[in-house]
């Protein structure tokens, strides 16, 4: 009988492209990938491990898979991921419902946990987490036709003081220009137009392969690509935001003039905690000279609040600061206090009920800026990438290069004319906190 996979994918989109080439290979061994859980004879679990909610959400999920061996027709259930990568030891030891687990750096062995799986030996196969992308790997697209994310590099060397990332994804590491670009060429014959580049620090791409600072080069070689239409920028490091980089940004127009720089905080003192680089007079000069190059930048950002020793103070500046720097995107997280982390042995934590408020008061007043941002775009004519029809209402529904997918904003266009996946020109003529409407141009 052949088995019947299903893949769940927990966290992030870098998790997202390992549980695509995991689809690959089972697919390339002859098993049957599967939707339905209740179909499933073999479930593995993409965990994320970064933060509370996510580990929450990770066990949560195996929990409830678990019974699907009483009431459907599962025989193994495989973890995979952060979470295994991290916590090996703990989910063999406390959920007997797992048959297996593979970590960050071992994924492309998944075909040989399933069979020990089923064979019930209870594999661990969790060693080093450097995975190596330059391999010629299959890989089963899981995002619309149209869009895919594309790794350029794993890891991360920046040690800030909140974050597990080292711990569970390894030193950062660079993928080669040729097997980035090869891999955008391959998407591209497939009906990839959108590219969204992703590392947990893209500004360093190159520097440990190239000894300089490569993305500039990568991202004009990407769009070189025959079919690539845009190409999006994620998780920019701001300490090395190159000023060829902007240009770079600036001036390709198939590199999108969009840019997710995580900046986690605006106050010195914790900026310090955190050891972030920089200070905020370097934020706000790097954030007008980029302005000042691309002015019609959409600039998004992550910030944390009720890091250990944020006062009230700290934490009104920073609502200050986001008033007056105006970003067009914001997430806001409230501090996770993770395992082995330094930030987990600082003094003054600060409670769990004033970090929530802190986090909701900072998106109420992102929610206000957003509205006036947006209002700002009627009457302008955008590119939107048509995603889907809303047949309720009788609209095409896509993004801007102002948006990246499943994070941001969204377009509603009437009088459309291009297909799903295909480009339409729109007259905006209405605006919400976080969306826009307008008309398709003939």
């Amino acid at each position: 009988m052949t088995e019947k996979v299903k893949v769940v994918t927990l966290g992030c989109e870098k998790n997202l492209v390992d549980s695509e080439i995991m689809s690959g290979l089972i697919h390339e061994r002859g098993y049957s990938l599967v939707d339905d859980k209740e179909e499933a004879t073999v479930i593995i679990v993409n965990t994320c491990g970064f933060i509370d909610a996510a580990k929450e959400e990770s066990v949560n999920t195996i929990l409830d898979l678990a019974d699907l061996k009483e009431t459907a027709n599962l025989k193994a259930l495989i973890v995979s991921g952060c979470l295994t990568q991290r916590y090996k030891k703990e989910l063999m030891n406390e959920m007997p419902e797992i048959d297996g687990i593979v970590g960050t750096g071992d994924f492309d062995k998944i075909n040989d946990i399933i069979d020990e799986a089923l064979a019930g030996r209870k594999p661990i196969l969790v060693g080093n987490p450097a995975f190596n992308y330059e391999k010629q790997l299959p890989r089963r697209m899981t995002t619309p036709r149209y869009t895919a994310y594309v790794k350029i590099a794993e890891g991360c060397d920046n040690a800030c003081t909140f974050c597990s990332i080292p711990i569970m994804r390894g030193k950062f590491r660079s993928r080669s220009i040729e097997s980035i670009v090869a891999e955008a060429t391959q998407l591209a014959a497939q009906g990839v137009r959108e590219i969204s580049l992703i590392a947990q620090d893209s500004t360093n791409y190159g520097t440990d392969l190239y000894e300089g600072f490569m993305l500039p080069t990568l991202l004009n070689k990407i769009t070189e690509v025959p079919g690539i239409e845009w190409v999006r920028l994620h998780y920019a490091y701001p300490g090395f935001f190159t000023d060829e980089l902007i240009e770079t940004i600036a001036s390709n127009p198939k590199v999108c003039k969009y840019i997710d720089m995580p900046l986690q905080h605006s106050e010195d003192i914790i900026l310090k905690r955190m050891r972030r680089p920089g200070r905020q007079r370097d934020t706000r000069e790097l954030v007008h000279k980029i302005r000042s190059r691309i002015p019609d930048v959409a600039l998004r950002t992550s910030l944390i609040v009720g890091f250990p020793g944020e006062t009230e103070q700290d934490f009104a500046n920073l609502c200050e600061f986001v008033k007056e720097m105006r970003f067009d995107r914001l997430g806001v997280f409230a501090y996770s206090k993770e395992d082995d982390t330094p930030a987990s042995r600082l003094p003054d934590q600060v409670p769990d009920e004033v970090k929530e408020f802190r986090a909701t008061t900072l998106m109420e007043i992102q929610r206000e800026i957003s509205r006036e941002e947006n209002g700002k775009r009627i009457g302008q004519e955008l590119n939107v990438l048509i995603e889907r029809y809303d047949g309720r209402n009788d609209v095409y529904v896509g993004r801007s290069e102002f948006d990246a997918p499943d994070v941001d904003g969204e377009v509603f266009v009437t009088r459309c004319t291009a297909g799903i996946g295909e480009m339409q020109k729109v007259r905006i003529t209405h605006s919400f906190e976080f969306d826009l409407s307008g008309e398709g141009i003939a």
